[in-house]
């Protein structure tokens, strides 16, 4: 979708200057979380007679940490004096440390800093009783879960005009997207929108998907400087391969999707004016895109059950009388100011990394066209490519004698995945009968979006994480129910 569609509004952060509580206030650990798994790093600034303490709280976990709570123990007779970036308090010996507002949560890789101001007399050693939610912060990270009952996500390849798994079986992909990494990050608020946890996992297994897409953010995958640092490089990496690792583990498929890329564009269709990945691009830039995909590629190389789908929504035709090729080739697209990386050249840095995943590629449109998919098709040594499509009932292409004639010829030669259907009516009409005419073509499609937005405002399935569906998504679950 574009940007207005998948884009959570932007939240004004609110910071809170310090957090002070008084050495008499008690405050009682929380109950003991199994799931919790941190590293707590201590260290001092000792003047004799008092000392600055410095706590930092490392998330080792897979899923983000909503709400912390720190406990510890002095051995001697250190006294709380002050504290900031928590609500610090001292019962006896016990220092309770609990976040604020604006920092209760920590992603997974992520961390925290508190910090307070103590005086002692004395000796002063460095307290080893650290905890987090009851939980012992000793650094060690607790095995993944084991697989569910029906096994391991499919590794995937191409075979002819469908997909195959490791024992030549054919695959048909039926899924929903999972919005919010391509925005949520470079707004400041998070790397996800909503939870990606197992309950949230088996909640979306729970409509009988076996195929879950999640759209990316440039900026915030290669560390960018206009992307907070908690949100950014290593910590987003981390969050997206716990993420896909957590689908593989419930049998589901995961398709990493380029959807916000870097590069300045206020022409026909533009939607915003920055040249950070803040919304949809015509087309990704020949700056970041090469490395961005050779980055992932080599993170999931090996991982056949994870597909790469290229670029979102390509729309070089509102710019340009030279779309197609612009697409292909990419370089200098006449109306586009920047550099643009064709499909070609990101198929080849896919492939220079070592990769062989299946690749995704668009069209013209917002990937709604694909009149001349086949005679653009870039060059591919391991022939592992698939078409992707995109149709919603605002769509040029929405009638089933566009389908026919557009979308049924590139069907017939590679395998068809609409990686986003879907209608901004909050009904299911429109998707009903496009979904008939998929299944008829043995093609692949997945919803948008498994988001708990507005329907009326853009596509939602859910009204709740827990898998209640939305009008609309009634109608997604009642034919997904019949596979």
């Amino acid at each position: 979708m574009r940007l207005g569609t998948t884009a959570a509004p932007l939240l004004a952060a609110a910071l809170a200057l310090v957090g002070v509580a008084m050495p008499t206030v008690s405050a009682l650990p929380a109950a003991a979380d199994s799931t919790v798994a941190c590293k707590v790093d201590y260290a001092v600034n000792d003047w004799g007679s008092g000392f600055t303490a410095s706590v930092t709280i490392g998330n080792l976990g897979g899923s983000p940490l909503s709400g912390w709570q720190l406990t510890y123990t002095y051995a001697g007779n250190q006294t709380l004096q002050q504290g900031w970036n928590g609500t610090w308090s001292q019962s006896g010996r016990m220092v309770t440390v609990a976040n604020l507002s604006w920092n209760a949560t920590v992603p997974p890789s992520g961390s925290v800093t508190a910090g307070a101001n103590f005086s002692y007399s004395g000796s002063n050693a460095k307290p080893t009783d650290f905890a987090v939610n009851g939980s012992p912060c000793d650094g060690t990270t607790p095995p993944p879960p084991p697989p569910p009952p029906g096994g391991p996500a499919p590794a995937l390849r191409v075979s002819g005009n469908h997909f195959v798994d490791a024992d030549g079986k054919t695959v048909t992909l039926h899924g929903v997207n999972r919005s919010g990494a391509e925005f949520a990050c470079v707004q400041g608020n998070g790397i996800f929108d909503g939870p990606v946890d197992a309950a949230s996992v088996a909640a979306i297994k729970s409509w009988h998907v076996n195929a879950v897409r999640v759209p990316l953010n440039e900026d915030c995958w290669l560390a960018l400087s206009d992307v907070k640092p908690p949100y950014a490089g290593a910590t987003y990496q981390s969050a997206i391969k716990d993420y896909v690792n957590l689908l593989h583990q419930n049998g589901l498929v995961a398709i990493l999707d380029l959807h916000w890329t870097h590069g300045q564009y206020t022409g026909n269709s533009a939607g915003c004016s920055d040249v950070n990945a803040t919304c949809q691009k015509p087309m990704p830039d020949a700056q970041y895109a090469p490395t961005f995909w050779s980055q992932v590629a080599a993170a999931f190389k090996g991982d056949d059950s994870t597909v790469f789908d290229l670029f979102n929504e390509p729309y070089p035709d509102r710019a340009t009388a030279n779309g197609w090729t612009c697409l292909r080739d990419g370089g200098t697209c006449a109306g586009i100011p920047y550099q643009v990386a064709g499909t070609q050249s990101l198929v080849t840095a896919v492939r220079s990394a070592g990769a062989d995943n299946v690749i995704m590629l668009g069209g013209l449109a917002y990937t709604n066209d694909l009149s001349q998919w086949l005679a653009y098709e870039p060059t591919d040594p391991l022939h592992n490519l698939a078409a992707s499509w995109h149709s919603y009932n605002f769509n040029t292409c929405s009638s089933s004698s566009c389908w026919d004639n557009q979308i049924a010829p590139v069907a017939a030669k590679v395998p068809l995945v609409a990686g986003e259907i879907g209608e901004n009516d909050c009904g299911h009409s429109y998707v009903d009968g496009l979904m008939s005419w998929l299944d008829q073509h043995a093609a692949s499609y997945l919803a948008w979006t498994w988001n708990t937005w507005d329907c009326s405002s853009g596509p939602a399935l859910i009204t709740a994480y827990d898998g209640t569906p939305t009008a609309f998504g009634a109608g997604i679950r009642a034919h997904f129910a019949s596979f």
